[in-house]
């Protein structure tokens, strides 16, 4: 078997990095990272910047507006981008990694022409309205109704880390448009919709994290009204369509996080030696270790891009083994980084402290450690549900 790049893809690598190399200097200084504001217009601009260029949604079907890239192409682009330092999606990640690539595989053709292509160009951000305050890890339980009311439905009740909620034009939005009852099982009465963030009815009110950001929101909803039409999929069938969007979740939009945390163990043993700490054998072990954890789960990356892409563009299953392995190494990762600055690590302004705290919520957010356990045992495994 040749594993060697191909010329294309050589090609395709060369002329991504001199094309980074032009581009990259002509970017603005970065915002503060408490200037969401700030920060969505330095976002969407390299998205513009991107798409002006051919690179956006470049593993995108060509139908859905991407390039059509092979799954190579596509890793190559996140290697090179992150090596180089570019921005990566920021406040566009839930509609370039989520919403989008939902509405490619289950929109209609209107859905995909009216959504798609601002997504890709920059022009507007999305964010999620899944988990609410007492349906968190049992997404399915989720309470927000939506009764139907001819060609609209009627919103009524709240969110809770909605991602990027108080910059977002669109959330893509779960509601209960059928009772829980023993006739209908509450996975079976979920509808998936895309609202407009400024209907009237709808209240944000920014959480701060223990990072002192405030990415996430609450999000109250008073009776709004969201058109049939923005309707993902049919009525009541929105935990099969909540199900794509969570395995390009888990199984994709992480891809370029392991290669910035490569990036970081790199910059971790350069400060180890330059601070003396390199000489202590447990640390050099711990780090040798998480270079090898590092390395596997790009490997099982690549493996899950091109499993996505032989399947049709969905990722799979295996989205929830990277995805509960890579939780526990981006921990994993930053305690070491603490271990490495010793002193320092309680200086929240010092780099890597940010990351450590926010690494924190990796093994809750996009789906719990747990319920990655349960979907690897009952999917893969093929163990019986527990009782």
């Amino acid at each position: 078997m040749d594993l060697a790049f191909t010329e294309d893809e050589e090609d395709f690598r060369h002329r991504l990095r001199a094309w980074l190399a032009d581009a990259l200097p002509m970017l603005p200084n970065r915002p503060h990272p408490a200037d969401w504001p700030g920060r969505r217009a330095y976002d969407c601009g390299w998205q513009r910047m991107l798409h002006d260029a051919g690179y956006a949604g470049l593993h995108w079907p060509r139908d859905a507006g991407g390039q059509g890239a092979t799954p190579t192409q596509h890793l190559i682009f996140l290697e090179e981008t992150e090596r180089a330092g570019a921005p990566y999606v920021g406040a566009g990640f839930v509609g370039l990694l989520h919403a989008g690539p939902t509405i490619a595989a289950e929109g209609t053709p209107e859905q995909r022409a009216r959504w798609l292509p601002p997504i890709l160009r920059g022009d507007e951000v999305w964010c999620q309205g899944f988990s609410e305050p007492d349906a968190g890890s049992d997404l399915a339980s989720l309470r927000t109704r939506a009764v139907r009311d001819g060609d609209t439905y009627v919103v009524s009740g709240s969110k809770i880390w909605t991602s990027h909620a108080e910059i977002a034009d669109w959330c893509e939005l779960l509601v209960r448009t059928a009772p829980i009852n023993a006739d209908t099982p509450k996975h079976r009465g979920i509808t998936w919709l895309a609202m407009p963030m400024d209907a009237p009815g709808v209240t944000v009110r920014p959480l701060r994290t223990l990072a002192g950001t405030a990415e996430f929101a609450e999000v109250f909803l008073d009776e709004v009204r969201v058109p049939v039409g923005h309707r993902v999929g049919e009525e009541n069938d929105g935990w099969r369509v909540t199900m794509v969007t969570l395995s390009f979740e888990r199984g994709t939009a992480f891809v370029g996080e392991v290669v910035a945390c490569r990036r970081v163990l790199e910059a971790l043993a350069r400060t180890a030696k330059a601070n003396g700490r390199w000489d202590d054998a447990v640390l050099r072990r711990r780090l040798g270790r998480l270079a090898a954890e590092c390395a596997a789960l790009w490997r099982l990356t690549q493996w899950n891009v091109s499993e996505a892409q032989r399947t049709g563009g969905v990722p799979g299953v295996g989205g929830s083994v990277f995805k509960l392995r890579f939780s526990q190494v981006r921990q994993e990762l930053y305690e070491a980084a603490a271990e490495v600055l010793g002193p320092d690590a309680l200086d929240a302004g010092q780099e890597w402290v940010a990351d450590r705290l926010s690494s924190l919520s990796y093994t809750i957010a996009a789906g719990t450690s747990q319920i990655q356990r349960n979907i690897v045992a009952e999917r893969i495994l093929g163990l019986p549900k527990g009782r």
